[in-house]
């Protein structure tokens, strides 16, 4: 018993520990100077629409190029999607020993990787049907961080920006997210990386070279 009470003090001593050795602010965005972040800025109007930006810190070859606008979300369809996404990003927070947060009136700094998911959602959603919605969030809920960075990655090269919408991978996403839950989408058409390849993910049909 006192070894099982001594273990258990250890690794609480040793979270909090690690939870003061990395302070954040928001959503896991380091509190350090210019970090490449996200920000969630939403106003105070019930009515108004959801910036989503990408600000690049000290990675800027140029401060014309420090800060990315890269999506408008109405309120509607924010409204939607924000409680899963809170939730989903505090239970990843949680598993590194980082604080949580919630979405506040204002600027939301979101973590750079955390930002990336989050744009791959909004970018599905922001024309989305909004009955259509809670599946698109569902779909994004079974995609694995590395998916959802890679979608990001893919998209953010021709179709990243504010006014890129209702094209390419933009509309793509909006498709692959909302028209058929993932369980059934991902069943029939995934497929393993041959032999040789040091992943296994499935991929999805509609974004392969196939």
């Amino acid at each position: 018993m006192t070894q099982s009470k001594a273990a258990s003090s250890a690794a609480k001593s040793k979270a909090v520990g690690q939870k003061s050795l990395h302070p954040t602010l928001g959503f896991g965005v380091p509190a350090t100077s210019d970090p490449h972040h996200f920000k969630v800025i939403i106003p105070r109007s019930n009515t108004g629409r959801v910036q989503i930006s990408e600000y690049l810190g000290m990675q800027a070859t140029a401060d014309e190029h420090a800060v990315i606008d890269r999506v408008l979300l109405d309120r509607p369809r924010w409204t939607a999607i924000r409680s899963e996404v809170q939730r989903a990003f505090n239970a990843r927070l949680n598993g590194h020993g980082l604080k949580p947060s919630a979405w506040k009136v204002g600027d939301n700094p979101v973590d750079r990787l955390l930002g990336k998911e989050l744009c791959v959602l909004a970018w599905a959603v922001e024309h989305m049907e909004i009955e259509k919605v809670p599946v698109a969030v569902r779909n994004w809920l079974a995609l694995r961080p590395e998916e959802r960075w890679w979608l990001f990655g893919m998209t953010a090269m021709n179709t990243g920006g504010i006014n890129d919408s209702d094209k390419g991978w933009r509309l793509a996403l909006r498709h692959a997210l909302g028209d058929v839950a993932q369980s059934e989408l991902l069943q029939p058409k995934a497929r393993r990386q041959r032999a040789g390849d040091d992943s296994d993910r499935p991929t999805l049909d509609l974004f392969g070279n196939e």
